[in-house]
């Protein structure tokens, strides 16, 4: 897996310094929106609208409403991407809507 430079994320899995061509869409950063999936995997890291971290199950919300354009994910996520979401270590989404960052995790997904 290859990590980037500067932050030292997973590119594509949280880095939004240098995102891999793959990455790149129309604007110049993300996902191109039409060639994501519309669902996170099960396993994903979610982002809210409020730039909060969930796990995929989270009671704060239903499965079923989880989706693009309202939210953004990164799907299969290296375990330690969980831990290190905070003001100083943002998490940009690279599926869904790939605008939303968090900066903070879920309480009830932290346990």
């Amino acid at each position: 897996m290859k990590r980037c430079d500067f932050c030292e994320l997973p590119i594509g899995e949280g880095c939004a310094c240098s995102l891999p061509r793959d990455y790149i869409g129309p604007s110049g950063t993300g996902t191109p929106f039409s060639t994501v999936s519309r669902h996170p995997g099960r396993d994903a890291i979610l982002i809210s609208l409020r730039g909060v971290a969930h796990r995929s199950g989270c009671s704060h919300q239903s499965d079923s409403e989880v989706s693009a354009p309202l939210w953004g994910w990164i799907d299969a996520p290296d375990p330690q991407l969980w831990r290190r979401i905070s003001d100083a270590s943002p998490l940009k989404a690279t599926g869904g809507n790939t605008e939303r960052t968090a900066t903070r995790r879920c309480r009830t997904c932290d346990r």
